[in-house]
């Protein structure tokens, strides 16, 4: 674990294992990710970035779990799933899509295959 990482989890250090749970699973499908720690966020890139990790408040505070941990993909087209929080077409075909995931289970067959998606997305730019 880098410097850089454990900063930006100094607030919320609950969420770290969801976030270490999220990279291992891009890592195992994806190794030549690059991650960069930014701010306010973790970005996951290929080519471009095709995923991020943040604490954007996409809920009002008091909906969101704790600890809790924001998963932020790009697709073309607008996810229809009750696991997204928020979703914005960033510009046309591009969809920006937020979902909350709050225990390691989370990261389950299905978000892993948003993640491929996202992933395949962004080699396509």
């Amino acid at each position: 674990m880098d410097i850089d990482t454990l900063i930006f989890f100094e607030q919320q250090p609950a969420a770290l294992p969801l976030y270490e749970a999220f990279a291992k699973a891009v890592l195992k499908h994806y190794p030549d990710t690059k991650i960069k720690v930014q701010k306010t966020q973790i970005s996951f890139s290929n080519k471009y970035i095709f995923a991020c990790a943040s604490f954007l408040r996409v809920k009002k505070k008091k909906d969101l779990p704790q600890p809790y941990l924001v998963i932020t993909l790009g697709l073309s087209y607008p996810l229809d799933s009750p696991r997204v929080a928020v979703k914005t077409e960033a510009y046309p075909g591009r969809w920006t899509t937020h979902i909350v995931i709050e225990k390691e289970e989370d990261i389950d067959k299905e978000l892993v295959g948003w993640v491929e998606e996202a992933y395949d997305f962004a080699m396509t730019k």
